[in-house]
């Protein structure tokens, strides 16, 4: 009897939905462990996490009796695929609420072109491939549909895994990563439209469920931007929106994904899409991101490919037969992709370097091609698609990322150089080519006038921009910690975490500040914190900078003006702050002296403002003049230039016998005529582009 409820207990307690927990738990420590090894050799974090699955799967532990018990039951697969179908939706949710849509919009040929490319010679040679599977895996029946999914897992990218692979190697700022991103987009959406067109054909009666899924996607779109206007009003105050509220937006979402689902279409375009519909502005969606973006990266992302590498099963890879599939079919792939991509970018003069990154970062999988063959499996049953093949395709996706994800690593290591930030000087930068810069911001007090250089800067269509925010927090010694709560004592909208506590008031009026801004404006800004001592706070401004590939610094400068027009010291420590950004920072630097109510103000109809630039000569003064160039084109900026010229010039000396000094002086003469030239010729330049215009 005793032995019965022992067993009754055991059997309870390692029900599927435990099994699953543990198995999540399990593979977020060891991914943990795997990517701690793997970090200093450049390997990526979804590397770690795959074999993390590896090692938890049937391919290694699960070859032990006891643990295939406990890990692989009857109902896994329902428990598993239910967990990975909300993870699919919020993170494509977030995919499509951090799209770069000017990028986009501004490079859609470019993206366009890649895209095309890569479908068209990857979609050929899966249709080549697709006879000999079909051959060598007896397929009787649905043989079109089988060269379909062949066709897409050949020619498919997978946008979540490029996502996250790209901002682990700090690649996603690179106009490279951008395109590589954004092609990913476009691929994968394709194929999966590609499929669901087949499915709706195949159907015959499908095309009235597909209006009824764009008529919801477009309805939870509106709703979701209108309970995000609320939200913003409602809390005014706060620096950011409730639990609940956040959790009612996220709702509506899954709701439609399971409609969607339900109806026979993948829901994964209408998430994407309702994420891109969901305004930019406000508390709502900085809450959205603060939170979907932690959990995405520390949560969702490893236990999703952690499930992905748990599926592999290495005992399929003894048959001959299934190694000769797996081995043309990666073979295909990774050949189209670089075939494709390199024509594409020959098209459009991208260097090799660059277009061979490309190509290996197109090949990474692991996502559409897994809805397109779990949907066909689910709509067909099992009597084409039985688990060999399944498996199969499993073993292709996860060997495919293998591959990929340390070659791309290892290029972007040997060629650090190539691909690192360039200094990319204002001077030679066309006005019409996207210009990113950051701002550094202190206090509340700060952020008016910085607000109107960014409208200054922003203020011509044909001059885009990428503005970044960075609010600079003194981290004091003996700063006071937030009283030790528990969870459930904490007040609606409070973070646990001491971190959000830095800043004080003035993050909310910061928040509050450029949410009107971008209100109004419709100009992006992207914020960010650094919280640090202030003797390392120049480390935070440089590598930030460096990250983000920006062109050029705005600093604040260590005094302001008081309500008698006298100067007065602001914090201690900003003047030294500002002193090691200008030896350090890998770009060009600005110290914005803030006036307060008579200096610059937010251009506007009704305040104009007037802008002079004292040029002396000299590369400082050049960049600062090409800086100016941007400011010229705002209609409510009147920007006047004064050039001083000296009275007169060194004469040169002929001296037959030198010595160091003479050369020095030679040397200096030369440089000095030099520099005048260029100052002439950059003084002609921008009078007949500005001023004659």
């Amino acid at each position: 009897m005793d032995q019965a409820k022992r067993l009754l207990c055991t059997r309870d307690l390692w029900n599927p939905f435990n099994t699953t927990f543990v198995q999540t738990c399990g593979m977020l420590l060891v991914s943990q462990i795997f990517h701690v090894i793997l970090k200093p050799l450049g390997q990526p974090g979804p590397v770690a996490q795959i074999l993390a699955g590896l090692v938890l799967g049937p391919s290694l532990l699960c070859k032990i009796e006891r643990v295939r018990q406990i890990f692989i039951q009857p109902a896994f697969e329902a428990y598993s695929f239910l967990l990975l179908f909300v993870f699919r939706i919020l993170f494509m949710f977030s995919i499509g609420l951090e799209a770069d849509l000017p990028y986009m919009s501004r490079n859609m040929k470019r993206i366009g072109v890649v895209a095309a490319w890569n479908l068209g010679v990857c979609g050929a040679f899966g249709a080549a491939a697709s006879f000999f599977v079909i051959y060598l895996l007896k397929v009787a029946s649905h043989r079109f549909a089988f060269a379909i999914i062949i066709m897409i897992i050949v020619a498919s990218t997978a946008s979540p895994v490029v996502v996250r692979l790209v901002a682990e190697l700090r690649f996603d700022t690179a106009d490279t990563g951008r395109l590589a991103i954004s092609a990913a987009l476009f691929i994968e959406l394709f194929c999966i439209a590609w499929y669901s067109t087949y499915l709706a054909f195949s159907a015959g009666n499908m095309f009235g469920f597909a209006l009824v899924c764009i008529v919801g996607t477009g309805i939870v779109a509106y709703a979701n931007r209108f309970m995000a206007m609320w939200c913003n009003k409602r809390n005014r105050n706060m620096k950011f929106v409730p639990g609940t509220e956040m959790s009612a937006i996220l709702l509506l979402v899954i709701l439609l994904s399971f409609m969607i689902e339900k109806l026979g279409f993948n829901s994964m375009i209408s998430c994407f899409l309702v994420g891109v519909a969901f305004p930019r502005e406000g508390k709502t969606t900085r809450t959205l991101l603060h939170r979907l973006t932690y959990a995405v990266n520390n949560f969702i992302l490893p236990i999703y490919f952690g499930f992905n590498g748990f599926r592999f099963d290495v005992n399929y890879l003894i048959s001959v037969r299934n190694c000769i599939v797996v081995a043309l079919v990666i073979v295909l792939g990774i050949g189209g992709k670089i075939i494709g991509t390199l024509c594409a970018c020959h098209h459009l003069n991208i260097p090799r370097n660059d277009a061979v990154v490309l190509a290996f970062i197109l090949n990474l999988k692991g996502h559409g091609e897994l809805l397109v063959i779990e949907a066909f499996s689910r709509s067909d049953g099992q009597t084409w698609w039985d688990d060999n093949t399944h498996k199969l395709v499993i073993i292709i996706v996860v060997i495919n990322t293998l591959i990929a994800g340390p070659v791309v690593s290892f290029i972007l290591r040997r060629d650090a150089k190539y691909f690192a930030h360039k200094l990319t000087f204002l001077e030679f930068l066309d006005p019409e080519k996207e210009l990113r810069f950051q701002l550094c911001v202190y206090e509340s007090r700060h952020i008016t006038s910085k607000l109107g250089l960014i409208a200054s800067m922003t203020g011509s269509n044909r001059s885009p921009t990428v503005t970044y925010l960075l609010h600079l927090v003194e981290l004091q010694k003996r700063h006071r910690r937030k009283k030790k709560l528990m969870y459930h004592q904490l007040q609606d909208g409070d973070q646990f975490s001491d971190d959000d506590e830095y800043g004080g008031n003035d993050i909310v009026e910061i928040n509050d500040a450029v949410d009107a801004f971008t209100t109004d404006s419709k100009i992006l800004v992207h914020q960010n914190k650094a919280v640090s001592y202030f003797p390392k706070v120049y480390e935070d401004v440089c590598s930030s900078a460096e990250d983000l590939r920006v062109s050029i610094v705005f600093l604040t400068f260590h005094k302001h003006q008081r309500l008698d027009g006298k100067l007065e010291n602001d914090k201690d420590g900003m003047r030294i702050v500002n002193q090691k950004v200008l030896r350090h920072a890998p770009c060009s630097v600005g110290i914005f002296v803030d006036r307060g109510l008579t200096g610059f103000q937010l251009p506007s109809p009704e305040l104009a403002q007037n802008v002079a630039t004292l040029f002396f000569g000299g590369p400082d003064d050049r960049e600062a003049l090409a800086c100016c160039k941007r400011i010229a084109m705002h209609p409510y900026v009147n920007l006047t230039i004064i050039r001083f010229l000296s009275s007169g010039q060194p004469k040169k000396k002929e001296v037959h016998d030198r010595n160091g000094e003479d050369e020095e002086q030679h040397i200096s003469i030369c440089s000095y005529e030099v520099d005048m030239a260029i100052d002439n010729v950059f003084m002609e330049d921008f009078c007949n582009r500005y001023v004659h215009d």
